[in-house]
């Protein structure tokens, strides 16, 4: 049997009091209880980020935004999706592959089920489960001194690091090993990256073999939203796979048939 709410019942014992020509605090100021909140449809949210309703073609905003971030990785085999809070086309058939990939019912609308499957992969600073800030910037503290501002740095980390979690969920959630991110200028002179390397925006990261090898994980990679992927064969990544978003494309592995 359900349980009364304990409203109904702090009414019912005030009831009872006055019968008995007593009194109650219960009876002088009875409790309000929260008037129901759109974002308590969706499921119990952490510290990152809560939404508050159903989104879907046509929607836009920072709802969208938030939502585009988390989805990143799901835009198609060769292809990446705009961040830009407006739902469209493509942020509807990544939240499809999105929702597929979880076993959701795969309708490209974002509702309950899709956002507490979000809030399931997600830490409470807005990073996905598996990955961190600490690994995609093993430069400075602060994202300072890139080609971009810190904060956009750091925001571009962040999508790519959702981009890894879906390249990784993918791979059977097999662990991807993330040897670094981004780069200052002075750390990218310092390692002899080039000089228009992505990861001085905070768009790269270079991985380890890990259990995939690096053949398998530059070929998933692209059907994650990574528009720059160089590794075995290219010049000097023989020993990783670099993966990286940005515009354009550059896709460099010819020992993994890329």
């Amino acid at each position: 049997m359900r349980s009364r709410p304990i409203g109904f019942l702090l009414a019912t014992l005030a009831g009872a009091v006055l019968a008995l020509g007593g009194t109650s605090a219960a009876s002088a100021s009875p409790p309000t209880a929260p008037a129901a909140t759109a974002s308590e449809d969706v499921g119990t949210a952490d510290a990152c980020y809560t939404w508050g309703g159903t989104l879907r073609e046509g929607s836009s905003g920072e709802a969208v935004r938030q939502l585009q971030i988390r989805v990143a990785g799901y835009p198609g085999a060769g292809n990446q999706i705009a961040i830009d809070g407006a739902f469209g086309p493509a942020t509807r058939a990544a939240v499809t592959r999105f929702q597929s990939a979880y076993g959701l019912a795969a309708d490209g609308i974002a509702g309950p089920a899709t956002f507490n499957k979000i809030y399931q992969l997600q830490d409470n600073d807005c990073t996905p489960v598996n990955f961190t800030y600490a690994e995609l910037n093993r430069c400075n503290s602060d994202w300072s001194g890139g080609k971009v501002s810190a904060a956009t740095a750091r925001a571009n980390a962040l999508v790519t690091m959702w981009k890894l979690q879906a390249m990784r969920h993918a791979l059977g959630d097999r662990p991807i090993t993330v040897n670094g991110g981004f780069r200052s200028v002075s750390c990218n002179s310092a390692v002899g990256g080039a000089a228009n390397s992505r990861h001085m925006y905070g768009h790269a990261a270079d991985l380890g073999a890990g259990s995939q090898g690096f053949c398998g994980l530059a070929q998933a990679a692209r059907n994650h939203g990574f528009t720059e992927i160089l590794g075995p064969g290219y010049p000097g990544h023989n020993d990783h796979t670099h993966v990286a978003g940005g515009s354009g494309r550059f896709w460099s592995a010819p020992s993994c048939g890329i």
